[in-house]
């Protein structure tokens, strides 16, 4: 098992980059889509939105399955699903079926995720966990720097549908990945008994645990801000501030560095045990609001190097936050791991992509928008996980 710790991290790092590849590299194409298949802006828009519900649904289902079912059978069986559809979607002929489509890669893309978290927490306990999940986050940090370049250059040489048949084809690597490189974590021994009876105790569990909801929230609202930035900073900083493409794909590349390298730092000095996890989330979010607020006075007047170093310290705080709160969240419950991983990652997606249209609202001709959704989502993140941990804290007192 330990010789394949770090092939199998790869891997699992991978199967979590399904989000970032998924809906990022084909970002570039949407305007081609749009006049190939003859549909409005904001049907084809609605691909996008089709992905991230089905990344969010995808996880509440997969995440107590495999609490019964053990990880690697539908892990295998979500790397298969997104091959295929994946295939399928280079093939749609309309909107309405690509709509469709992503739904269903999105469901089948959710359950790599939700499993790659429960595999860490199958194998690792505390300080080991945090070190484990930094590792985890290090090989999907990559996804979000390398997705929009791909996309970019892929258009260069071939279509969007084009696109989609390299997303099958890196799906096809990472099935066999799973195939050679992760064995079975969960034990038959270890395994829940079926039903729905089982999967909504496993919920019922954790939603009754205000530390489990402190770090939901945190991880939730924090992803809010970060998907306010990925889908706002392209009409943003090119729309209104006039970067060029290139200059957009350097400051993305930056922030991308950012976050990855807080993400490192914090599971490191976690996993040294230097600090605490539960002091690490609200640091983390604390950076994560300063930043956001530097971006909303970049907005209201200090110009656009205020909103691109604040972009910049809001990926690092988010960085520093989840990789402690992903480890408190899955901590006390390894019994429902699978459950605990599919609330965190539901969170994030479903907060994440309420917050899509609300940067949306100024139409492309202001920063404002951005700025408040990223400042409030910061702060509702911090003052949820500051009142809940300190509600689990009395109630342990009592």
């Amino acid at each position: 098992m330990r010789a394949r710790g770090p092939a199998r991290t790869v891997v699992l790092g991978a199967l979590t980059a399904a989000a970032p590849l998924s809906i990022d590299t084909y970002l570039p194409a949407l305007p081609a889509i749009a006049v190939e298949l003859e549909a409005s802006a904001s049907l084809v828009a609605l691909t996008l939105t089709a992905c991230v519900v089905g990344l969010a649904v995808g996880q509440l289902v997969a995440g107590p399955l495999s609490d019964v079912l053990g990880r690697r059978r539908p892990m295998i069986v979500g790397a298969v699903g997104f091959v295929v559809l994946s295939a399928a979607c280079a093939a749609a002929p309309d909107v309405g079926t690509l709509v469709a489509l992503r739904l269903a890669q999105g469901l089948l893309g959710a359950v790599g995720i939700v499993l790659a978290r429960a595999v860490v927490r199958d194998l690792y306990d505390g300080p080991a966990a945090a070190r484990a999940f930094a590792a985890l986050m290090l090989v999907s940090g990559v996804a979000p720097i390398v997705a929009p370049v791909l996309g970019g250059q892929l258009l260069r040489v071939t279509s969007w549908r084009g696109v989609f048949l390299v997303l099958a084809a890196l799906g096809l690597v990472v099935l066999v990945g799973v195939l050679l490189a992760v064995p079975e974590t969960l034990p038959p021994d270890r395994r829940r008994a079926g039903g729905w009876r089982t999967t909504r105790h496993a919920f019922g569990v954790l939603l009754a645990d205000a530390r489990v909801l402190a770090c939901v929230a945190a991880a939730g609202f924090a992803f809010a801000a970060m998907f306010a930035y990925i889908s706002g900073s392209t009409f943003v900083l090119q729309g209104l501030y006039g970067l060029s493409p290139q200059e957009f794909s350097g400051v993305f590349a930056v922030n991308s560095v950012g976050i990855v390298s807080a993400v490192q730092l914090s599971g490191r000095l976690i996993g040294a045990e230097k600090v605490e996890a539960r002091r690490m989330v609200p640091l983390g979010l604390v950076i994560a609001f300063v930043g956001s607020a530097t971006v909303l006075a970049g907005a209201l007047g200090l110009g656009v190097w205020g909103v691109v170093v604040g972009l910049f310290v809001t990926v690092c705080g988010v960085g520093t936050a989840l990789p402690a709160a992903t480890t408190l969240s899955l901590a006390d419950h390894p019994e429902h791991a699978g459950s605990a991983s599919a609330l965190l990652g539901t969170a994030q997606f479903l907060v994440g992509g309420f917050s899509a249209p609300l940067v949306g609202i100024g139409g492309g001709t202001t920063a404002l928008p951005m700025g408040l959704t990223m400042t409030g989502a910061t702060l509702v993140a911090l003052v949820a996980f500051t009142l809940l941990w300190r509600r689990a804290a009395g109630a342990g007192a009592n």
